[in-house]
């Protein structure tokens, strides 16, 4: 039996990616410090026969004598609320967590795919963003802990790779939504979609026309999952290139949720990106994957998981 390992497992992709590991018939221990996830995302596999949970940060180091066929490194807090919180503990995992996963991987002979982000582009001068680009991050600037963290880890990754030859894989992931968002992330969907529910006003930062792509959690899973097994180990974009404005997609969101929430305006936070959407020809030509799920689907499907979190939690 295959026998993987998901770090930040108790997250939003990642305990989907743990779900359709299981499905796939893998042994799953899914290792996360739970700051930012929760084993209510767990629930589906919590009780399975191949599934094992372990609460560990890996900013400290961890070491299994079982046998490792794959890992996949998701650990970190992945959104700006979150990050901005937890600045150091982001740096820590994107250096540290990578170094001590890809030092078990090489320890293992496991595969293993770093979790990257389309953050390592910062506010791009281009548009859609190949793989190719080297970005435009601000690395002092209050996102740039997160920014930075991906970036050095895809750059240790690649040492790793050219100097150990350990079998890696880097996926870039763009904005990516879905059930099992928390509605307190601080993130567009969420963000929207609860002030919608709730009847609020919609904050929309800057004028609304920075635009964004975004990418239902079941394509990205699946993306992920074909990534590693593959033969390609250069950063890949994983994400949606269907592109739309900030207000189009809180407009949208508002008439999906049935509201007529007011739309408000606030100041755009220091470096956030005026566009993002992924160049996705490499994931098309090499995986054969681009993405099934249309927005108007998946934004249904999180709008009603969120009104059953809003009905059960009250927030």
């Amino acid at each position: 039996m295959t026998k993987t390992i998901v770090t930040g497992g108790a997250g939003f992709i990642g305990s989907h990616l743990c779900e359709y590991l299981i499905g796939k018939g893998d042994k799953v221990v899914c290792i996360d410090s739970l700051i930012t996830g929760r084993t209510t995302n767990l629930e589906r596999i919590w009780q399975h026969k191949n599934f094992e949970f372990i609460e560990h940060n890996l900013s400290e180091p961890y070491y299994t004598g079982a046998k490792i066929d794959y890992i996949y490194h998701l650990a970190s807090p992945a959104s700006p609320k979150d990050y901005l919180e937890y600045p150091i503990p982001t740096l820590k995992v994107g250096a540290m967590g990578t170094y001590h996963m890809l030092g078990l991987a090489k320890h293992q002979g496991a595969r293993i795919l770093l979790a990257s982000t389309s953050e390592v582009y910062g506010d791009p001068k281009i548009n859609p963003q190949p793989e190719g680009y080297w970005g435009n991050v601000n690395p002092i600037g209050p996102r740039g802990v997160y920014d930075e963290a991906k970036r050095y880890a895809e750059a240790i990754t690649m040492a790793y790779h050219r100097s150990h030859n350990v079998d890696t894989r880097i996926a870039r992931i763009f904005n990516t939504f879905g059930p099992r968002m928390r509605l307190g992330d601080g993130r567009a969907v969420p963000n929207f979609i609860g002030q919608a529910l709730r009847g609020d006003p919609i904050t929309v930062y800057g004028d609304g026309t920075q635009t964004r792509s975004f990418c239902f959690v079941s394509d990205l899973v699946e993306a992920i999952y074909l990534l590693m097994m593959c033969d390609y180990d250069l950063p890949m974009n994983l994400g949606n290139p269907a592109e739309l404005t900030i207000l189009e997609f809180a407009k949208l969101i508002n008439l999906l949720c049935d509201s007529d929430s007011e739309i408000v305006y606030e100041q755009l936070p220091q470096d956030d990106p005026m566009q993002r959407r992924p160049d996705i020809s490499k994931a098309k030509a090499i995986l054969g994957w681009e993405p099934k799920v249309g927005l108007e689907d998946g934004l249904k499907r999180t709008i009603a998981f969120f009104k059953d979190d809003l009905a059960t939690k009250g927030f």
